[in-house]
C-alpha cells in the first residue's frame, strides 16, 4: 500500500522524523518497504500563466507564448504543446533551471536560446518532464487560482515522502491512511484526529428496492440515490494529486471520489447508474451458467459459489470485487445509486483469483472491512459528490440482516510473559489494549478483551499476545542467552551420515540435484510400473499431479534439461524421499519423524550417468558410460561392503542390461541402462543413460573395520580356464570359487578374460563360454609348496565342476 506522508500526518502527526516514523511502523509489524519523494529533484520551476499565445513565424507546430512567472516582466517562451493557450497556469522552468535526468541519466539544464530564430527564455513543462506522472499529452495544467511565481515543488508538495507498506494478510484494518494513522497513534501515543462526518440533509424521499437473499454473503447493505449529478465535472486537482500519490490514476470524478474514500478510510464502494437498473436489486449467490460483463471488459461465467448483485433482468455486479459494465456511470449519467456494503470475508476470498484478476476492493473485503461505518462513509461520499458534481441526495437505506458479533478473547498474563520472553504486567497489557481501542477488563490474572468488529484478526490468545509485544516494542525484548544445554548427539560408527553419502558420490564426479517430490503421472506409469500413484489434491501445476515412488524420472528430467542446453556429459544424483502405498504404516509422530497412515516414505539415493565415461582428454578415447561403469560406481559407493548383482527386470531399464543390487543377501536397489522404449519416448539423444537407485537406510549401515595381519610370505598366482554354460553369471562363478576348501590359501580371484566361439567345436559349444580366472594364493605361516598350490587349484576346480558343471578348457 502506498500513500503520502502528509496525508497520514493530517490524521496523526507524531513528533518524529520521516525515517523515525518509518522505523516505528516497521517495528510495530507494518513493514515500510520503501520511502521516496513524490518527484525527483529539480530546481527553479515556478507557476506561470500564459498571457498571450501566437503562432511561430517559422514553424507550424510551435507557438510563441508571453508568460507571467513572477519575474517582473513577461517571459518570451517558445512551446510546441498542443494545449498551450491563453489563461492556463502551468509549470515554467526558468533560465538556469535543472530538470530531472532523462534516459541518458544526465540532468537537463534550461538555457537562454533560440528556436527557429525566436528567443526562448525558459520552458513550459509537462508532468512527464517533471517526472510527476507519465502523462505526456501536453502542458501540466494547474488550478486557476495557483499562485503565480510560487515554486511548483511547494505548491504540489513534491518534497512529500511516499510510504510503501508491505502488510501481512491479518492487517486488513490498516489498508487505509486512517487505519495507518490509528496504528501510529497507538504506537506513539499521539492524538488521533477523527474528522466528523455529518449527515447530508436529504431533499428526496425515494429509495431503490433492495432485497438481501443471502445474509451469509452480505451482512449489511447501505445505499442512497443522488439525482441530477454532473458526471462531466472535473476532479479537483488536490484529489487527483492524492490519488496519484497512492499510485492510482484519475478516471472520472465519480470513480475518483469512490477511490479516494477507499484509500482514506479503507471502504470500497460502488456507484451505479440508477437509470440503467431494471427494477430493484437482489443480493444473492449466483446461479450456475449466469454471466457478467465486468468494468474491465472481461465476461465471466458464474456459479453458486460467487456472490452477486442482480436487478430484475440480469447480474449487475460481482459482490465485493468489481461492478458490471451494464450499470457503469458515463458522461450521460444523471442519477446515481451509491452502495456501501459489508461482505463476509469468507464469501469474497479467492473469488477474483478464480477469474485471473484482482482488485483493490476484493483485496480489502477478503481481509475484512469495518461493517459499522457503511452509512457514515456513504455520507462522506455524498458530500464529495455534491461538492464536485452537484446533485440532490435522497434518504439513506440501510439493511443489517447479519452483522458480525464480536467474540471475547481471554489473555492470561502469565502465558503472555512466557510467550513473549520477558515480564509484562497486567496494567501494561491493559494500556496496550486501550491504545488500540480494544475494550478490556481484568479479573485476577486474566484479561478479557472484546475487540471491535473491524479487527477480524483477533480470535485467539496468541493474537492478543502479538498486539502486546508489538506495541510494547520488540526493541524492549531482552537479549537472553539460551539456557538449554547443548549436547551433541554422536552417531553410531556403524552408520554413515547422509552427508558422507553425498560426498562419496560427489567424489566420483556426480553433481547433486534437488527436485520436486511431485512428478508427472506418466513417469510413475512408465518408469515405476505404478498404475495407482498417490495423487495430490491441490497440485502446484497440472502436470505435477502425483507423488513419486522412484527418483529415476526426476533425474531423466534433469538430463533432458541439460541436453536441451547442449551439455555433452551429465552425471547427477539425488538423495530424497519417495512415496508408496503401504497399509502396514500407521499414523505416528516420533522423534524427528512423522508418518502418514498407509503411506511409506523411504529415503532413496539415485544417480544417472550419460555421455563420456570419463572427461574428454587427449590420452584416452571418448567412450560412452555403460552398464559396467554404473556397476563399478555402485561397488565403489558401497565399499568396503561387497555387493552382489543379480539379473533383474525393471520397468525403466533395458531387460538385458539391468541387475538387482544385493547386500548381505538383501535386495537394496537396482542398476541398469535406460530401456530403449523410454529413451525414444523421452527424446534422449546419444547413448542410453545408465542409472542406479539404492535404499538409503541399507547403504548407511556399515561394518566396523578390523585389522588383519599381512602375510610375510610371497603370494602365488595361477591361471585357470574353464568352460561353463552361457547362463552362468560372474556372481555365481565367484561364489563357487570362494566356496572351495582351500584351507584359507585362496586370497583373491579375478576374471580377466571371456571367450565365445563363433562356431561350435568339440572344445566349446555355441551355448558355452570360456572364462579365464587368475587365482591369488598365499600362506600365513610359510611359503607355499607346489603340493599345497596344486591342491588348492584342484579344490577350486572341483568346486566349479560340482557347482556349475564347469570343465577345464582343452
Amino acid at each position: 500500500m502506498q500513500f503520502p506522508e502528509s496525508w497520514l500526518r493530517e490524521f496523526c502527526n507524531p513528533p518524529l522524523s520521516t525515517q523515525q516514523l518509518a522505523d516505528a511502523l516497521t517495528m510495530a509489524g507494518l513493514e515500510v518497504e520503501e520511502t521516496k519523494t513524490a518527484a525527483p529533484p529539480f530546481s527553479k520551476v515556478v507557476i506561470g500563466e500564459i498571457k498571450a499565445c501566437e503562432q511561430h513565424p517559422n514553424a507550424d507546430r510551435l507557438r510563441v507564448c508571453q508568460v507571467e512567472a513572477g519575474q517582473g516582466s513577461l517571459l518570451n517562451i517558445v512551446c510546441g504543446a498542443p494545449n498551450a493557450r491563453v489563461g492556463i497556469r502551468i509549470p515554467v522552468a526558468l533560465v538556469g533551471a535543472e530538470l530531472p535526468p532523462g534516459e541518458d541519466g544526465k540532468a537537463f539544464q534550461i538555457k537562454l536560446g533560440k528556436l527557429r530564430g525566436v528567443e526562448s527564455q525558459g520552458m513550459l513543462c509537462s508532468a512527464k518532464e517533471l517526472k510527476i506522472s507519465e502523462a505526456a499529452e501536453g502542458l501540466y495544467e494547474l488550478a486557476a487560482d495557483a499562485p503565480i511565481g510560487t515554486s511548483i515543488r511547494d505548491y504540489l508538495k513534491l518534497d512529500d515522502t511516499l510510504f510503501t507498506l508491505k502488510l501481512t494478510p491479518n492487517l486488513g484494518h490498516n489498508l487505509s491512511v486512517y487505519g495507518i494513522a490509528r496504528e501510529v497513534s497507538a504506537i506513539t501515543g499521539t492524538t488521533l484526529l477523527t474528522p466528523e462526518i455529518k449527515p447530508i440533509a436529504a431533499t428526496l424521499q425515494d429509495k431503490l428496492a433492495v432485497k438481501i437473499s443471502a445474509p451469509d454473503l452480505c451482512g449489511r447493505f447501505s445505499g442512497r440515490i443522488v439525482r441530477g449529478v454532473n458526471t462531466k465535472a472535473k476532479t479537483p486537482q488536490w484529489m487527483v494529486d492524492r490519488l496519484a500519490a497512492c499510485g492510482q490514476r484519475s478516471v472520472t470524478a465519480l470513480v475518483d471520489i469512490s477511490n479516494y474514500v477507499m484509500f482514506e478510510y479503507g471502504r470500497p464502494s460502488h456507484i451505479f447508474d440508477l437509470d440503467k437498473i431494471h427494477g430493484g436489486l437482489d443480493v444473492r449467490w449466483a446461479k450456475p451458467g449466469e454471466t457478467l460483463k465486468l468494468l474491465n471488459g472481461n465476461t465471466v461465467t458464474l456459479d453458486e459459489k460467487v456472490g452477486i448483485i442482480a436487478d430484475d433482468q440480469a447480474v449487475e455486479s460481482l459482490a465485493g470485487i468489481m461492478g458490471g459494465d451494464s450499470t457503469a456511470v458515463s458522461d450521460d449519467t444523471q442519477n446515481i445509486y451509491i452502495e456501501a456494503a459489508f461482505w463476509w470475508p469468507e464469501a469474497v476470498a479467492g473469488r477474483s483469483r478464480r477469474f485471473n484478476f484482482s482488485t483493490d476492493a476484493g483485496h480489502r473485503f477478503e481481509r475484512g472491512v469495518d461493517p459499522m461505518l457503511t452509512v457514515a462513509h456513504i455520507e462522506h461520499i455524498t458530500k464529495l459528490v455534491q461538492e464536485i458534481c452537484g446533485g440532490q441526495a435522497a434518504v439513506m437505506d440501510d439493511q443489517q440482516p447479519n452483522m458480525p458479533v464480536p467474540r471475547e478473547v481471554k489473555l492470561r498474563v502469565a502465558r503472555a510473559c512466557k510467550v513473549i520472553g520477558m515480564p509484562v504486567t497486567a496494567q501494561q497489557c491493559l494500556d496496550v489494549f486501550t491504545k488500540l481501542g480494544l475494550s478490556a477488563t481484568l479479573q485476577g490474572d486474566v484479561i478479557t478483551v472484546k475487540p471491535p468488529v473491524y479487527r477480524f484478526d483477533i480470535t485467539l490468545e496468541e493474537d492478543l499476545i502479538e498486539e502486546v509485544v508489538r506495541i510494547v516494542g520488540f526493541n524492549s525484548l531482552p537479549e537472553t542467552a539460551p539456557l538449554a544445554p547443548v549436547e551433541p548427539k554422536a552417531r553410531s560408527e556403524r552408520s554413515k551420515g547422509r552427508f558422507a553419502l553425498r560426498r562419496s558420490l560427489a567424489a566420483q564426479g556426480y553433481l547433486e540435484t534437488i527436485n520436486f517430490s511431485f512428478v508427472e503421472e506418466r513417469w510413475e506409469r512408465d518408469l515405476a510400473g505404478n498404475a495407482d500413484p498417490i495423487k495430490l489434491l491441490n497440485p502446484i501445476a497440472s502436470q505435477l499431479s502425483v507423488m513419486r515412488s522412484t527418483i529415476l524420472g526426476s533425474l531423466l528430467a534433469v538430463l533432458k534439461h541439460n541436453q536441451d542446453r547442449k551439455a555433452s556429459r551429465v552425471r547427477v544424483f539425488e538423495l530424497g524421499r519417495v512415496f508408496a502405498r503401504d497399509t502396514s504404516v500407521k499414523t505416528a509422530i516420533e522423534e524427528g519423524s512423522q508418518q502418514v497412515q498407509g503411506i511409506a516414505q523411504p529415503l532413496r539415493i539415485a544417480a544417472l550417468a550419460w555421455g563420456g565415461a570419463v572427461q574428454r582428454q587427449w590420452s584416452s578415447k571418448d567412450t560412452a558410460a555403460d552398464f559396467y561403469d554404473a556397476k563399478g560406481d555402485v561397488e565403489a559407493f558401497l565399499a568396503p561392503a561387497k555387493p552382489e548383482f543379480k539379473a533383474f527386470e525393471h520397468p525403466a531399464m533395458h531387460p538385458g542390461r539391468c541387475a538387482q543390487v544385493l547386500l548381505n543377501g538383501q535386495a537394496i536397489g537396482v542398476v541398469g541402462e535406460l530401456h530403449p522404449r523410454w529413451k525414444q519416448a523421452y527424446e534422449i539423444t546419444g547413448a542410453a543413460p545408465v542409472m542406479f537407485e539404492l535404499d538409503v537406510n541399507a547403504v548407511m549401515a556399515r561394518e566396523l573395520p578390523s585389522s588383519t595381519a599381512i602375510s610375510k610370505f610371497p603370494a602365488v598366482e595361477r591361471d585357470l580356464a574353464v568352460v561353463v554354460k552361457e547362463t552362468v553369471s560372474h556372481n555365481e562363478l565367484m561364489q563357487a570359487i570362494h566356496a572351495a576348501k582351500t584351507n584359507g590359501l585362496l586370497h583373491d580371484a579375478m576374471l580377466f578374460d571371456v571367450f565365445r566361439a563363433k562356431e561350435a567345436s568339440a572344445a566349446l559349444g555355441l551355448d558355452e563360454k570360456s572364462l579365464a580366472i587368475r587365482l591369488t594364493l598365499q600362506g600365513e605361516e610359510a611359503t607355499l609348496t607346489d603340493e599345497q598350490i596344486e591342491a588348492a587349484v584342484a579344490a577350486v576346480l572341483a568346486s566349479l565342476q560340482s557347482g556349475m558343471g564347469a570343465r577345464l578348457r582343452a
